[in-house]
């Protein structure tokens, strides 16, 4: 659909209306010709690049849960039960080890004076991109900056308790637990609390660890930790200032990578690099390897980029921004860097284009159903920039011999209704102490909990 504009003295959102505008825009763009599953696995199709002035925008709008509602499981057997809502825009939850669940609710941090704009393309694009996004319920008010304790003591999948565990933080996202200290990431530093077990509430003051880059553009804000197996180190994600480095390198220092953090003295270096935005972490079980799932890059059709899920190795370049998937040159970039092309590795298994993948964390074993035992769960929180929409579920990816194997399979759908609306939108999932998976809906305003059915 072509898209045309004269600028003139007047502000140009007078000239149209954001209602009138933004629908423009969203019939602009192009539309899936591969199958979903054709952009999924060790070895996805990638078509040629579909650059245009205004990218696709297709996002279902949040509308949160009719009363009685709830995702539905997606293989026999399963049984979903709301183990907490009411909460404000839930994203991460950790379990434990007295099974007691914690939940990050956050949303984006204000965003500070000296953003650039990207010219006056650049200011239409990110006015449109804002009031599009705010429908899918991101932004809509201040974030909550805290977390919550949620505790179900007689097992019900059902928390009996519901109480605030830490405030007055800044944007947090991701968490770890180390011996009797609590890490919690903030959009712009790692910060520790003291913890014993049993508490159901931390009033102590934190002590900052590391600083993370922050503002003022802040773009990829979610951060996200694990510990090692010894506790020695943490490794934290840091997501890109920008699709593809448009508001220059220099805004990205430290970013779209994964980080190491000594955790007694904060000292950090980077680990890992090329990854536009990761967030979920996870150490895969028979291996010990670092497994991470990766937002990749947008606005070059409905069928790129695929999003992914891969392990994470020592110094390795994984593209990001001047190629994706490897070394598929993306000539959006400007200057080129073949010197880092030409060090850029395939990530080991796609996701699908623009599903989102937020959250990844191990199986446990066979506890939920026999084809569940070996593998990750992923948080897709789907797309806006594909149509037909993709993600807006939660899927598992098989693993054989510490590798992903075969296709994604269905487990928690259901969030998108059959006229397009997002019910809820999965994030954060986490394996519980009973081998159940949690999922975080940050647009349902709940934690659902996937177990196994009851016998009958």
């Amino acid at each position: 659909m072509p898209f045309s504009f004269s600028l003139t003295s007047r502000p140009w959102p007078a000239l149209l209306t954001g209602t009138v505008l933004a629908a423009s825009l969203a019939a602009c763009g192009d539309t899936a010709i591969l199958s979903p599953e054709q952009g999924m696995g060790k070895s996805p199709t990638l078509p040629a690049p579909n650059q245009s002035l205004i990218p696709t925008l297709h996002i279902a709008p949040a509308k949160g849960w009719p009363e009685g509602s709830m995702p539905t499981a997606s293989l026999p057997g399963l049984s979903v039960t709301p183990l907490a809502t009411g909460l404000d825009h839930p994203r991460w939850v950790l379990v434990l080890p007295n099974g007691d669940v914690l939940v990050a609710e956050s949303q984006a941090p204000p965003k500070g004076e000296g953003a650039p704009s990207g010219g006056v393309l650049g200011a239409i694009k990110g006015w449109v991109m804002k009031t599009v996004m705010g429908k899918a319920g991101s932004g809509k008010r201040p974030s909550a900056n805290r977390i919550t304790l949620l505790r179900d003591a007689d097992g019900d999948g059902r928390a009996e308790t519901q109480s605030v565990f830490l405030q007055n933080l800044n944007s947090p996202f991701g968490m770890a637990l180390v011996g009797n200290e609590l890490y919690v990431a903030n959009a712009d530093a790692v910060v520790r609390f003291p913890y014993e077990a049993g508490q159901t509430s931390i009033t102590a003051p934190g002590t900052k660890l590391v600083d993370l880059p922050g503002g003022p553009i802040n773009h990829h804000w979610t951060k996200n930790l694990i510990a090692s197996a010894d506790g020695s180190k943490l490794y934290v994600t840091v997501g890109s200032n920008s699709n593809v480095g448009e508001n220059g390198m220099q805004a990205e220092e430290g970013r779209a990578a994964i980080w190491e953090v000594g955790r007694a003295s904060g000292s950090h270096r980077i680990f890992a690099s090329g990854l536009r935005n990761p967030n979920g972490l996870g150490w895969a079980p028979g291996t010990g390897a670092l497994w991470t799932v990766v937002n990749e890059r947008d606005e070059i059709g409905s069928d790129l980029v695929p999003d992914y899920l891969t392990s994470v190795k020592d110094g390795t370049f994984y593209g990001w921004p001047y190629s994706y998937y490897g070394q598929h040159v993306d000539e959006r970039v400007q200057p080129p860097r073949p010197d880092l092309v030409a060090k850029a590795v395939s990530p080991d298994y796609a996701l699908g284009s623009h599903v989102a993948p937020l959250g990844m964390a191990f199986s446990q074993g066979p506890a939920l159903a026999p084809q569940l035992a070996s593998g990750a769960f992923v948080g897709e929180h789907g797309s806006w920039n594909r149509k037909p929409r993709s993600g807006y579920k939660v899927v598992f990816v098989p693993f054989v011999d510490g590798q992903p194997s075969g296709l994604p399979i269905d487990v928690l759908a259901g969030f998108v209704s059959p006229d397009g609306d997002a019910y809820g939108r999965p994030v954060g999932v986490a394996v519980d102490a009973r081998g159940g998976l949690l999922v975080a809906d940050d647009v349902g305003n709940a934690v659902w909990r996937v177990g196994a059915a009851a016998p009958r």
